[in-house]
């Protein structure tokens, strides 16, 4: 059956209710003249990135010694472009200077080109950390065979690999745009990691779905967390009005060498996992673990049912 012509006549009314929601909900409204970090721009900015850390593995293929220098200078140079202008918008919508593109005195194009080179300056040193994160994921899982492997096919690598980038940028003082970062790693790899975390160096997140590391968590070196494992907030401190509490350590402290099995959860900004721990899968933690400790759910019972077992049989479940 074709569609009736005639009822598209409702669509300039409905278009009229639409738009007259624009100046009742402002806070989900952007209409002023002065623009907003481009999504896209933000994203094709993180795949040239990963086309420098990793050059041979993304999008150009064919590079050699004669070659290289080119490609990579050909891509830094449009990421002066790109991130100047977005780290730009981003700091004049920091300055509540969204709205209205009237001169207040900074010139935020250029505190963008200073940010910019800044970023650019720290990726031989955001490479060395990569280059550890991928030597804790090939010590850490006997199933990779290859180097190549982790950094083809890991979303564990993936999403470290957009925070370490991205922490960089929060550091420098750039807003919005690390976070538009993490989140879509997160969106790619079911990996949520807020860029203001602290992680140190050979991280690794084995299979990685379901993780959540908070902004205030800070990891040691040599951890290792499998897929699930939350480290997140106690509870939100509120003021006299109500208002969440801002700026104060709200998730835990893992120190080094501490592995963190499947859908654990680590919560509270005053909670230490000590050095060298272990905790187990499904553990639910609020308060601090000494080093050297191992911390395991007392073992389950797994009750099956059947035509050849007792209506109550009772086998032991090891974890």
């Amino acid at each position: 059956m074709a569609s009736d012509l005639r009822r598209k006549e409702q669509l300039p009314e409905l278009t009229a209710r639409i738009v007259g929601t624009y100046s009742q909900l402002t806070e989900i409204s952007h209409l002023g003249h002065c623009p907003l970090p481009n999504y896209k721009v933000v994203i094709d900015a993180i795949e040239d990135l990963k086309e420098i850390i990793y050059p041979g593995y993304r999008r150009r293929e064919g590079l050699h010694a004669g070659n290289v220098t080119y490609h990579v200078g050909d891509l830094i140079d449009g990421l002066h472009d790109k991130l100047t202008t977005q780290i730009g918008r981003a700091l004049r919508h920091d300055a509540g200077m969204s709205h209205d593109c009237g001169n207040d005195g900074d010139d935020y194009e250029a505190l963008g080109q200073a940010k910019a080179i800044q970023f650019l300056e720290s990726l031989p040193e955001i490479r060395e950390a990569l280059a550890l994160d991928v030597e804790a994921a090939h010590a850490g899982d006997p199933a990779v065979k290859t180097l190549d492997e982790i950094i083809f096919c890991y979303p564990g690598l993936e999403a470290v690999t957009i925070y370490r980038l991205a922490n960089v940028l929060l550091r420098l003082e750039v807003p919005l745009i690390p976070r538009m970062m993490t989140e879509w790693a997160h969106s790619k790899t079911g990996i949520d990691i807020h860029p203001g975390a602290t992680i140190g160096p050979h991280f690794f997140i084995d299979h990685g779905t379901g993780v959540v590391i908070g902004e205030t968590c800070e990891i040691g070196a040599n951890v290792k967390l499998y897929q699930g494992v939350t480290l997140g907030a106690l509870s939100f401190a509120t003021d006299g009005n109500g208002n969440l509490v801002r700026g104060q350590k709200r998730h835990p402290t893992i120190e080094d060498n501490v592995v963190i099995y499947a859908n654990a959860t680590v919560l509270g900004g005053n909670t230490v996992i000590g050095h060298n721990s272990v905790i187990g899968s499904s553990v639910w933690l609020t308060r601090s673990v000494q080093p050297n400790t191992t911390v395991v759910l007392e073992k389950p019972k797994l009750r099956i049912r059947g035509e050849s077992e007792p209506a109550h049989a009772e086998v032991n479940f090891q974890i």
